[in-house]
Parts: structure tokens; sequence; C-alpha cells
């Protein structure tokens, strides 16, 4: 969901040259590349799909299919950790930023948000400026990253989602990628609490309709 509203908000704010997805190996990729490639038809974007799959097979990850299962909790617990995909956003941004000098294209949006920083290092600003200076003096182009959402959490996410007309119900989370959202992973859990912060009714259908855990302490 982080992705499409960011994939509108680009639309609303800028000429949007292309979106890029990635089939890595993770365990939800088969539930959220094709809801990607909708939204970007929808709104009549170019998408391309760049398969690293190589990842799946070299890295070690909860959230890929060859690893463990995915934990469920808070998003900001310490398990969830298991899901971190080893330096996973510097090696997408590489590409992606390839693929924006050679399409003409002057920056890169990135939906990575406040709510990220707790457990997913790549994903921190002190990252992003890093990876943001690199892009920048690294191509011909001086390809910009762009990061909206650096410092706001999902709820504000999906507030500004809703404002820009984006469909909720044709977006995907759950870490686990069976049919159905599991409703108590990490990222199902941080899912319905954007909702309830947002004041939004959850068009999302759930395994588990539990209370969504307490943030650690």
């Amino acid at each position: 969901m982080d992705s499409v509203t960011a994939l509108y908000w680009a639309r609303k704010a800028h000429t949007v040259a292309a979106a890029v997805s990635f089939d890595y190996g993770s365990k939800h990729n088969p539930r959220e590349l094709p809801f990607a490639a909708e939204h970007a038809a929808k709104l009549k974007i170019r998408h391309e799909t760049v398969p690293l799959r190589f990842m799946d097979r070299l890295f070690a990850s909860a959230l890929l299919a060859s690893g463990g299962s995915i934990p469920e909790g808070h998003y900001e617990a310490s398990n969830m950790k298991q899901t971190v995909v080893p330096f996973r956003n510097a090696i997408m941004l590489s590409v992606a930023t390839g693929f924006a000098e050679s399409i003409g294209a002057e920056g890169l949006v990135i939906a990575a948000h406040g709510g990220d920083h707790a457990i997913y290092r790549d994903c921190r600003e002190d990252f992003m400026q890093a990876m943001g200076n690199a892009m920048h003096l690294g191509t011909d182009a001086q390809v910009l990253l762009l990061r909206p959402f650096i410092a706001l959490n999902k709820g504000a996410i999906a507030a500004l989602g809703a404002q820009l007309g984006v469909d909720f119900s044709r977006t995907w989370s759950c870490y686990k990628g069976e049919a159905v959202h599991c409703g108590k992973c990490g990222t199902c859990v941080e899912r319905r609490e954007a909702f309830a912060l947002a004041g939004l009714e959850d068009p999302t259908v759930y395994l588990s309709a539990e209370p969504i855990p307490g943030k650690p302490v």
C-alpha cells in the first residue's frame, strides 16, 4: 500500500516515466506484483518487473521463499528482524537508478516511511541520504532520490492514499503471501493499525481479527 500510494503521489507531483517492481523471491511477490501491474495499467504508466531471484538463493531471510516461517506480532518487535533481506533497498535502488538514467528519468521515488525505521536499516534517512548521494554522483543525469514518506507513519500514508483515490482493496501487504491476509504478521498488523489511525474503513479481508498487539516497550 505504501508503494502504490507513492505511485499515485508521483503521478500528481511529477511526470512519471515508468514504475518498477522486483521479483526477488519473497513469499508475497506472487500476490503483490499483479496489483503493482494493475495500478500502473490503470494510470497508463509503463511497468517493468525486474527478476532478482538470486536473492532468494543466496540471501538469508524469513521473507524469502527459501527462508523460515514469517514471524507474527507488532511490526516493531525484535522478532521482525527475521524479515530483513540484507541490503535489499541498495540493490533495488542501484538497478532502478541505471534504468532511470537509461530512459531519461531525473529521479526515483521510494516509499520508505517512518514505521520502517525500527527494523530496517536500509529504510532510514541516514541510509537514504548516503544512497541518494551515490545515485546523484554516480550518474551523468545526477538522478535524485525522492522519499516523500520518510517522516510519515503508515496511518498518514493511508490517509494520503485515500485522498489520491487509491483503492486499497487492490493492494497487498501480508508477508506470508497466502490467499488471504493473515492479520497477524508484522505487515498485516501495521496495515490494520494504519487504517485505524487514519480513521478509514479497512477493505482488507483477514484470516484473524484478533486485537492488534501493542507496541513493544
